[in-house]
């Protein structure tokens, strides 16, 4: 037997991965297409804990100027932490079309083999 075949068949991927596979892409570019997927969302409940922490924490101050200002300075951080992680894909959208005219250029790799 040769080792270049493979002895269990054939290996087709899970059910799940068809919608990331548009055709073009495969492999890699789909772990990392998951992973900034994944990083957004994370982000996103990130910032939802955050905001219900600090509005908790804004009610329990007690008109105590010091954990007002605490809890302010915190919802206002999370609103920024959001607006930068969201403000990356924009970017990057931005960024793809001027230098590759396709806004997807950068938040979805291609990759090419030299022939």
């Amino acid at each position: 037997m040769n080792i270049a075949q493979n002895r269990w068949g054939t290996v087709s991927p899970p059910q799940f991965l068809s919608r990331f596979n548009s055709g073009s892409i495969s492999g890699l570019q789909i772990l990392l297409n998951i992973i900034l997927r994944t990083l957004i969302v994370g982000a996103g409940i990130f910032t939802v804990f955050n905001l219900i922490m600090a509005g908790y924490a804004y009610l329990s101050a007690g008109g105590d100027p010091k954990r007002i200002a605490d809890a302010t300075a915190k919802i206002t951080q999370s609103i920024i932490g959001l607006v930068i992680a969201a403000g990356a894909f924009v970017i990057a959208g931005i960024v793809g079309q001027i230098l590759f005219g396709d806004a997807n250029a950068i938040l979805q790799l291609q990759f090419f083999s030299p022939q």
